[in-house]
């Protein structure tokens, strides 16, 4: 029987109380996308709030696009389904065996305390589904909580997009809070790359994250080689 993947996007479109665009980085979902199809999984999308998913405009920019955005960029197929992704109520969290959050700075206003997805992740974890996260979208499991009132991620290694990143980034200022120092005060055991935005990716049992955009190909193939090794 096939794999399913549960992909995780962003409903926002701008960061809160500047003008600023933001939206999911489309490259964290297509280059696991690309991997997972690979598989002949089967794959899904769901934002917290259905529809529409907006994209980063820097995720598009010439020297971050590469053929695999630009690939799902035109077709139009796969941009109807960011146009109309599930709502977490529209899905049944049985049916999966991966919950994958993508980033994109948007992330960080609507992952953060949606109970809905906190509880999907908790029990895809708790049943020994893989939970894995790229860039921001840790910020999806900083707030998970398991049956037994403890945190998700505490005691866990894991990594996602550094705050050297975010000063490096030039949006330090702009963010609404430190998800790094966030993971840590909710007990992750966080680590990065010493070389800012090179892959990185951190396996803990069936919690597996990457830290940046350039991390999502390779934390898609750490996850498809955990549901290789396993039995599900």
């Amino acid at each position: 029987m096939s794999k399913r993947i549960l992909h995780i996007v962003t409903n926002v479109s701008e960061y809160e109380g500047i003008d600023q665009p933001t939206g999911l980085w489309l490259g964290e979902l297509t280059h696991a996308y690309d991997e997972f199809e690979k598989q002949n999984y089967i794959q899904d999308i769901v934002s917290p709030l259905g529809g529409k998913s907006p994209l980063e405009p820097k995720s598009l920019g010439r020297f971050v696009a590469d053929q695999s955005v630009l690939k799902r960029k035109n077709d139009a197929a796969f941009m109807q389904l960011l146009e109309n992704t599930k709502k977490p109520s529209e899905i049944n969290w049985k049916d999966y065996d991966v919950i994958y959050y993508t980033g994109g700075h948007g992330v960080m206003w609507d992952f953060l305390n949606n109970v809905e997805l906190q509880e999907i992740t908790k029990k895809i974890y708790e049943k020994g589904g893989i939970v894995s996260s790229v860039c921001h979208g840790y910020c999806g499991l900083l707030n998970v909580r398991l049956s037994d009132g403890q945190y998700l991620i505490k005691d866990k290694k894991l990594t996602g997009f550094a705050w050297s990143e975010e000063i490096l980034a030039g949006v330090a200022k702009k963010v609404p809070y430190n998800a790094e120092q966030l993971a840590k005060q909710h007990g992750a055991i966080y680590s990065k790359k010493i070389i800012p935005f090179a892959p990185y990716v951190v396996r803990d049992g069936h919690l597996i994250t990457g830290q940046n955009p350039f991390s999502a190909r390779p934390t898609a193939q750490a996850i498809i080689e955990r549901l290789s090794n396993d039995s599900f």
